[in-house]
């Protein structure tokens, strides 16, 4: 098996070890390797959307990047059907996008967002 280097936040190794003394497994590898497994399990189905699409998606980010969603959402205004925001808990807010167009355009949108390292969590839920 080939072995690989990762960059983490103390939180981030925090959530983990945490994460995976509750699920069980025997280490950070372990829990890696199964979080990856999820990742490109969830990639694969998004992958080949075409055609018109609605869905939800939901993002989880720190407070400080509202500038950076105000700018992202505004080049998807084509899309976004409506957006809900909330504060709620200390320094994190949810956004829920309702979006309706092009599979292409809201995959754009969902990639825009997953970049930034001020996302907490980015989920595509497709309908």
């Amino acid at each position: 098996m080939t072995v690989i280097s990762v960059s983490a936040n103390e939180k981030m190794l925090s959530d983990l070890d945490r994460i995976r003394r509750e699920l069980g497994f025997s280490g950070r590898s372990e829990a890696i390797r199964a979080a990856v497994r999820m990742f490109i399990s969830e990639y694969a189905d998004k992958r080949d959307l075409t055609g018109r699409v609605r869905g939800v998606l939901l993002v989880i980010h720190e407070h400080e990047a509202e500038d950076f969603i105000t700018r992202i959402k505004h080049k998807f205004m084509d899309i976004i059907y409506t957006q809900l925001h909330n504060r709620f808990r200390e320094g994190r807010c949810l956004e829920i996008f309702i979006l309706d167009g092009e599979a292409e355009r809201i995959t754009q949108l969902k990639k825009a967002l997953q970049k930034s390292e001020q996302m907490e969590h980015v989920k595509l839920i497709v309908a």
